[in-house]
């Protein structure tokens, strides 16, 4: 959907969108897991493939992340998030990033992320 502003939504729904470009900027929604019965690994690899299919589908991809929020429900769980991102994040192209602890919207969540990259 195009505006005439030059916005273009991606995933869009009523209460949000999955993806905002605004100019040559890609701003995605906060991603949870689809499947929040798994451990934070296995939250967070569903996260970065849902991340994957976005940034695609918005002309990007991750190589031009530029800046990650990362929402934990327990900061004890960095470890495992970590494993998980360090094998999906292209070294050599690793954005700004910033991990925090924080209560989610379902307490069966693990991990949330929030990515702005360049298309």
């Amino acid at each position: 959907m195009t505006s005439e502003l030059n916005i273009e939504r991606f995933g869009v729904g009523p209460r949000m969108s999955k993806a905002v470009v605004h100019g040559d900027t890609v701003y995605t929604a906060g991603i949870v897991a689809s499947d929040s019965s798994g451990d934070v690994g296995a939250q967070t690899s569903d996260v970065l493939a849902q991340l994957d299919a976005i940034l695609a589908e918005a002309g990007s991809d991750k190589t031009k992340m530029l800046r990650v929020n990362i929402w934990l429900s327990d900061i004890t769980l960095f470890a495992g998030m970590n494993a998980a991102w360090d094998a999906w994040v292209p070294q050599g192209h690793t954005p700004g990033r910033a991990t925090v602890e924080s209560k989610l919207a379902d307490p069966n969540l693990l991990v949330e992320i929030m990515v702005i990259a360049a298309r």
